[in-house]
Formats: C-alpha cells, structure tokens, sequence
C-alpha cells in the first residue's frame, strides 16, 4: 500500500522555529522595525539552545542573510506592508548560493504571522 503522506523538510526544527517567530511577533507586535524582529528572535534562538549565525555574508556578493539556522536552514525576516515576488526570489537566491534546501521568509507587519517555507529546486 502507498503512502500519500509527504514528510517535511526539517520538520522539528522548523516546528521550534516557528513557535520562536510567533512568540517575537505577541511580543513585539507587528509595527517594530526588522533589527527589533530580528534582536528578539536571536534572544530567542540563545535561550532554546539553537544553533545559528546572524547576518551571514554570502560570498562577495555583498548580500546578507538574516539567520543560518544549524547551517541547514535560512531564515529571512521582513517587516514591511507585504511581501513582494523580489521577496521570495531573494531567499531562493541565497538558497542557491549556499547550495541548501529550506528557507523560511516571514513578515512581521502582518496582524497574523504566516511564515513561508521556500524550497530550492533541485
């Protein structure tokens, strides 16, 4: 008998990282600005235990991700009315660039926080 059931991608990682951002976002609210976001979450990621680098240098492409989360997965953080298309495009560039296979984009200035999981193609 076949499965139907898909297994996700670094799924109890994420699951911890997604309860961080949620608990940043009824914290902070959704007018901060990104470096607040950002500060809270890297308190956050400290006090789980998580392992991570901030403000990755990516090559001498002069482009800096947010978070490396267990060198496995990217987390860019925006803080601004909506995401656009050049939003989402970026985060597949850095995946591409560090040659991983998730990222999670998600915006704070939103009422309800909806991270976005973004897969590199293979």
């Amino acid at each position: 008998m076949l499965s139907d059931k898909k297994e996700f991608l670094y799924a109890e990682t994420t699951y911890k990282i997604n309860g961080l951002l949620f608990s940043v976002h009824n914290e902070l609210g959704m007018f901060a600005r990104e470096k607040q976001y950002a500060d809270s979450f890297e308190t956050k990621l400290k006090e789980s235990g998580i392992a991570y680098r901030r403000e990755l240098r990516i090559g001498d492409s002069g482009n800096i991700l947010d978070f490396l989360i267990d060198d496995l997965i990217i987390i860019e953080l925006k803080s601004k009315p909506f995401l656009l298309r050049e939003d989402y495009f970026q985060t597949q560039r850095y995946l591409d660039s560090l040659n991983l296979r998730l990222g999670i984009l998600v915006n704070f200035r939103t009422k309800y926080l909806q991270p976005k999981r973004i897969l590199r193609k293979l």
